[in-house]
């Protein structure tokens, strides 16, 4: 059994930050403590500079995804590459029902894509579409394949939106069973009345894919959400939250004690409505995904969001679509732009330099952002999200000072732009372990696709605590 002690780096966790040395004894960290001797290991790494921190988890990600005639441009092979170059050695992805299937199917169906492929652990959540009477037991099934969460749509009317009943019974079904229920909350209905007015005025560019999506149908949803979860005694989990409008409905739920939880990603962080999309024309489309970007003034509010726990995780969302070919089957009509945009391999740079570097936030709360909060909601903690001994040896050598510019010619994702191009970031992994084995070094990935395995989630994780 392999035995590896990591030596003189910062140890960083959510809640320390410790000068100290890390024993990994095969696929787990044996102890943390100051003063390990050289002796009880085979190999001795210096971390002299460096902080050393839990794997990323990115709880949002889209792999192998069918949308509209074509599918997501990265697998599970290329797509948790890029993300373990990122830092990240965990992540949840979601396999879809098909209406009129049972969820077996569709696990099925996401455990072969990730078959041979997935180079880190993955977890899956279930987009559940149709909940027939009889499908509330194939709810507690998945629970026990270790599918602990399911995500309903409140957006994308005869695709993937279903109505409140469903919501409703799905959320009751959870107060029984302990998994967590996931929302896109966005008001379909009241969006598709819009899109359609837009469509019928000849307005068809992208842009007009963020004007028909205001954050007020956005804020409603989220409040309807919170509500119905209310109702059924669940928590609930808000993904990838756009706006101020849906943000205050949040902090309100959870001012009152709910457990109402939500997370941001990136692009709401960093893009915005003016320097992304206005004016840009065709170009706009690498920014068309869902919720739509939004105007600036919504990002400072959801920094401090981040800062004050009204907001609990950054996932990226990462769902890429090439925009020479794939994009491009929306150009003469917004509509028909693959929603979606590439962002897996970015994550932990783009954090660390505008959350930590700037000021926004301590690095133990980067950690718990990226790491520890999502392995405690998705009911993976403390096998992942932290550095302790008995947790999965998870581990990132992080370089704070290291220079890096963010590009499409130099990424690792299957996909021919970057929403994020020409960033200038500090901060970079150098090297990454999975349950204790080297598969990044010096930012070279050297591990082997199929390595990853599929992670069993407890029910009743942190979001019931």
């Amino acid at each position: 059994m392999s035995r590896v002690l990591i030596q003189n780096g910062t140890i960083v966790n959510a809640d320390s930050t410790v000068k100290a040395d890390l024993l990994i004894v095969g696929a787990v960290i044996k102890e943390v403590r100051a003063g390990i001797p050289a002796s009880a290991a085979g190999t001795v790494v210096d971390a002299s500079g460096l902080l050393v921190l839990p794997g990323g988890i990115d709880a949002h990600t889209h792999l192998d995804m069918p949308f509209g005639g074509t599918k997501s441009a990265d697998d599970f092979e290329t797509g948790t590459r890029a993300a373990a170059i990122g830092g990240t050695t965990t992540i949840v992805d979601f396999a879809i029902q098909a209406r009129g299937t049972k969820m077996r199917a569709a696990l099925d169906t996401w455990w072969k894509k990730a078959e041979g492929k997935a180079c880190i652990d993955y977890g899956l959540h279930m987009i559940v579409t149709d909940l027939p009477d009889a499908g509330l037991e194939d709810m507690d099934d998945m629970v026990r394949e270790g599918v602990a969460s399911f995500k309903l749509f409140m957006a994308y009317p005869n695709v993937l939106m279903v109505d409140d009943a469903t919501i409703f019974k799905a959320m009751r079904q959870s107060a029984k069973n302990g998994a967590l229920i996931c929302m896109h909350a966005e008001n379909g209905s009241v969006i598709d009345v819009i899109v359609q007015q837009a469509l019928a005025e000849g307005k068809t560019a992208p842009i007009y894919h963020a004007l028909t999506r205001p954050t007020a149908a956005e804020a409603e949803a989220v409040h309807r959400a919170i509500a119905m979860a209310e109702m059924a005694g669940v928590p609930v989990y808000i993904v990838h939250l756009s706006s101020e409008d849906a943000l205050n409905q949040v902090r309100e739920a959870r001012d009152r004690g709910l457990p109402a939880f939500a997370e941001t990603c990136p692009q709401y962080l960093l893009l915005s409505l003016e320097d992304n999309m206005i004016d840009k024309g065709w170009e706009g489309a690498k920014y068309v995904f869902t919720p739509p970007l939004r105007e600036k003034r919504n990002q400072p509010k959801l920094w401090q969001g981040l800062r004050k726990d009204h907001l609990q995780v950054v996932s990226t969302d990462h769902c890429p679509f090439c925009f020479e070919d794939q994009k491009a089957l929306g150009k003469d009509d917004f509509t028909k732009i693959p929603n979606g945009g590439p962002g897996i391999e970015n994550r932990l740079q783009l954090l660390h330099h505008h959350g930590v570097g700037q000021g926004n936030f301590s690095i133990n709360r980067f950690v718990e952002l990226v790491s520890t909060a999502p392995a405690r909601i998705f009911g993976m903690y403390p096998r992942k999200g932290v550095l302790a001994a008995g947790s999965d040896a998870d581990l990132v050598l992080w370089d704070p000072g290291a220079d890096h510019t963010i590009s499409a010619a130099t990424h690792h994702m299957r996909v021919d732009y970057s929403m994020f191009e020409g960033f200038k970031v500090k901060g970079n992994a150098r090297d990454v372990y999975s349950r204790g084995e080297l598969i990044v070094s010096g930012g070279e990935f050297i591990g082997k696709p199929g390595r990853g395995e599929y992670l069993r989630r407890e029910a009743r994780g942190g979001a019931w605590k």
